[in-house]
């Protein structure tokens, strides 16, 4: 059954990292006071451990240990040689970090449209914006859901373009038996707190199959010196620190029990929204203005979604948040304003209307609340209050 009070006293958070460090305080302590006896604060045996247990996770040869998810997509795109007049292609539908990457560089980022289902980037767009300056492809696997890869990766080939997957959001998600990160020549993870595998802090790594490139960016993330005050090239401080590592090899054994979670806790949220009539089975991808109900998710069915969000559309988006939030149940907006629409990139010359899917999730798009511990109680009252506000259109 479904709830029926609205502005209740239950608060539902959009993400509960407390409910999450209850089950693991004692172990991640534990690897916390192993640092602090070992005085090896910055790379050292914690970080080299977590790169070959992450690599071998993500199906991968190489793992490289950074300091954030946005520092893996720079220190990506300097390995592989991106400078001033290069294009990156790209998606308007993301977040910043994945334009300002390849911005930082003085290259270009070229913009594709999103699938509307997916909110990936949409392959059968690409070609056309490939020109003699295009190096490279970045497409980002977005809420958890790895983009459609074969036919990116056939026309990277055709072209000769380096393929950096985003994967920030996408830890674990798989494409036909492949996990994310593993079938690009680079791929990128994130391990901000809130995602599926979080630390307590700003870290990342780079996940490759290709030994080359592996080393290359060991040699950029220490500012490019090999031995010690040996500069070879022009790199950066992009390294992880070791409690970060320590702290998210205790947190990987426990990922795939919470992915599960999430996954499901999207199917009750089906269940329960369809229970209730909600859900609008015949979207066609076109704007929902007027039309009352919700689209789900959509699970492309070509490999295993993670949930890093589960988003829904809606008409009347910003009113929707509102009432919510009066029903204190957390949600969020990812991403409100598309990359070709931010004032930094005006230069690029876009104008809105030029991408016309990302502009719509943009507008319509919400993330409700999809953690591991979250319980179907809480996500009965999340649907009830979806419901209250679809009786009161």
């Amino acid at each position: 059954m479904i709830a029926t009070t609205t502005k209740q006293s239950t608060p539902v958070p959009l993400l509960n990292l407390k409910a999450q460090y209850a089950t693991i305080r004692d172990e991640v302590r534990d690897a916390i006071d192993r640092v602090l006896e070992a005085q090896i604060f910055i790379l050292g045996p914690e970080v080299e451990a977590l790169e070959r247990e992450i690599a071998a996770y993500c199906q991968c040869a190489h793992g490289v240990g950074v300091s954030s998810g946005t520092d893996a997509l720079l220190v990506s795109l300097m390995a592989i040689g991106i400078k001033p007049g290069d294009e990156v292609i790209t998606t308007p539908f993301t977040f910043f970090a994945t334009a300002g990457a390849i911005a930082r560089l003085g290259a270009r980022p070229v913009f594709v449209d999103i699938d509307p289902r997916t909110y990936n980037i949409d392959p059968a767009r690409i070609e056309a914006a490939i020109t003699g300056r295009t190096r490279a492809i970045i497409p980002v696997h977005l809420y958890g859901q790895v983009a459609d890869m074969d036919p990116i990766m056939a026309i990277a080939r055709e072209a000769g373009l380096i393929v950096v997957e985003d994967a920030a959001q996408a830890i674990g998600a798989e494409y036909k038996g492949r996990r994310a990160g593993s079938i690009g020549h680079l791929g990128c993870l994130s391990f901000f707190p809130s995602k599926n595998l979080g630390g307590y802090g700003d870290g990342g790594m780079v996940v490759t199959n290709d030994p080359a490139l592996a080393d290359r960016i060991k040699l950029l993330r220490t500012h490019g010196y090999r031995p010690k005050y040996y500069n070879k090239v022009v790199g950066g401080n992009f390294r992880l620190d070791a409690i970060q590592a320590a702290v998210l090899r205790v947190k990987l054994k426990y990922l795939d029990g919470w992915t599960e979670s999430r996954r499901r806790n999207a199917e009750t949220y089906r269940r329960l929204l369809r229970e209730a009539g909600l859900v609008l089975d015949d979207w066609d991808g076109e704007p929902l203005d007027g039309r009352s109900g919700f689209v789900l998710p959509h699970d492309a069915g070509y490999g295993h979604h993670i949930y890093n969000q589960f988003i829904i559309r809606a008409d009347r988006r910003d009113e929707l948040m509102a009432h919510l939030k009066d029903c204190r149940i957390g949600t969020e907006v990812y991403y409100p304003v598309p990359m070709h629409l931010q004032e930094c990139f005006a230069g690029l010359g876009y104008e809105r209307g030029d991408f016309p899917a990302s502009e719509r999730a943009a507008d319509e798009t919400l993330a409700l609340p999809i953690y591991p511990e979250l319980t179907e109680p809480l996500m009965a009252l999340v649907v009830a209050a979806l419901a209250d506000f679809n009786a009161g259109r």
